[in-house]
């Protein structure tokens, strides 16, 4: 199940604390997590509501990913662009796979190491 919540949502810590701070996330990323309050959340959770992965966007641009599933985060990335139309947006490299096989459309950048532009065609 897919949950759409903000930062002003009672329960968005219980599913987001984990994220935030971590040395996991943070390691695997290169990017830092935080919980800015223009942030729309899709928080992929599974049946016994125990959160996977995520994808923040703001004003239709995807701020932060991160799943410990490539399933998951597919289904995450599909809710996504199926209902907002992403613009460009810069994220971590590590899911370069996962965003051809939801096609995006990938643009490498120069001056960034770990991050890559991803953006759909709708």
């Amino acid at each position: 199940m897919i949950l759409k919540l903000t930062n002003k949502d009672t329960n968005f810590y219980q599913y987001m604390g984990k994220f935030f701070g971590s040395r996991i996330v943070q390691t695997e990323t290169k990017d830092r997590i935080y919980d800015d309050n223009n942030k729309l959340w899709y928080i992929y959770v599974d049946s016994d509501n125990k959160p996977y992965g995520f994808v923040s966007v703001c004003d239709r641009v995807i701020k932060n990913i991160y799943s410990n599933n490539t399933d998951y985060l597919k289904d995450l990335l599909k809710k996504v662009v199926d209902e907002i139309k992403v613009e460009p947006s810069i994220v971590s490299n590590l899911y370069e796979t996962i965003y051809q096989e939801c096609d995006l459309k990938i643009t490498h950048l120069d001056n960034y190491k770990h991050f890559i532009m991803i953006r759909g065609d709708k």
